[in-house]
């Protein structure tokens, strides 16, 4: 006979709990959703990719919501954005008055300017410098590869040697 697993969600969920943020476990494991122990066991790639498809989708409406204007701009500019957004948050985006400003009028020189005149661009690094060049030229100034394992290849690789050679 089949595990009947919709009875098995409701179960675990009754004892287990449903938290939407991480929290500590009866043992101290930081822990998240249905009793999922980020310590030991942590997510998936899948998983992670999935809530990154989902945090995307959340910031792109907080866009559309708070500055329309956004979709007109081109792809390579949008993705600036959002990525700006993703990093920050969206009410801390809108605080960049004369970066907005600039972008709206299509001054992309300008609105790079003023990014890298930020703090956000100290605390960054490399990020902002990146993002500002994307901005100004319309263009990433390295290879993207659109792939998500060859991109989560390539990310692992930049990461163990940021690591490895320090940041």
């Amino acid at each position: 006979m089949a595990i009947n697993k919709s009875r098995l969600k409701s179960v675990l969920i009754r004892h287990e709990g449903l938290k939407l943020k991480p929290y500590k476990d009866t043992v101290g494991k930081l822990t998240i959703g249905v009793g999922r122990n980020l310590e030991d066991r942590g997510i998936s790639k899948e998983e992670a990719l999935f809530m990154l498809e989902n945090d995307i989708k959340i910031v792109e409406e907080e866009l559309d919501r708070t500055i329309p204007w956004w979709r007109k701009l081109d792809s390579v500019r949008q993705e600036v954005l959002v990525n700006m957004a993703f990093n920050l948050g969206v009410p801390k985006l809108l605080r960049f008055k004369k970066f907005l400003k600039a972008l709206q009028e299509g001054n992309y020189g300008q609105a790079s300017f003023e990014m890298l005149n930020s703090l956000w661009a100290k605390q960054v690094g490399r990020r902002a410098k990146e993002l500002a060049y994307a901005m100004e030229k319309g263009e990433y100034p390295f290879e993207v590869a659109e792939e998500e394992d060859k991109l989560l290849e390539y990310l692992n690789e930049i990461v163990w040697d940021e690591v490895n050679n320090g940041w």
